[in-house]
C-alpha cells in the first residue's frame, strides 16, 4: 500500500519475516538498507542499544486500522523523506 509513495518499501510478510523475532527483522533491515517503521517501542529501544543502521520510525499511536496507519505515514511523507536523507539522524518519533 505504501509502495506508491515510498519506492521499494516492503512489509515484513513480503520478506518472509512476519512472526520472526525483532532481531531478525533488525538484521534484515540493517543489511538491506531499510528503515523500520513500528508502533511499539521495541525497535526504538533496540536502536538506543545498538545504534544505526537501520534507522527507526516509531509511530506512537494507539489502536488503529491499517488504512489509518497508511494515511498517517503518507501524511508525513515529506518529513520521512527528509529524515531518510540525513545520515546523522537515526530516530524519528511521531506522536499522534
Amino acid at each position: 500500500m505504501l509502495a506508491l509513495h515510498f519506492l521499494n518499501s516492503i512489509h515484513v510478510r513480503d520478506c518472509k519475516l512476519k512472526g520472526f523475532p525483532d532481531q531478525d527483522i533488525w538484521e534484515y533491515a540493517r543489511l538491506n538498507g531499510f528503515i523500520i517503521v513500528s508502533k511499539d517501542s521495541d525497535f526504538y529501544q533496540r536502536r538506543l542499544l545498538y545504534g544505526q543502521p537501520p534507522k527507526v520510525i516509531w509511530l506512537r499511536i494507539g489502536h488503529c486500522t491499517r488504512n489509518d496507519l497508511v494515511n498517517l505515514i503518507i501524511k508525513y511523507k515529506e518529513q520521512i523523506n527528509t529524515f531518510n536523507n540525513h545520515p546523522s539522524e537515526s530516530i524519528l518519533i511521531r506522536v499522534c
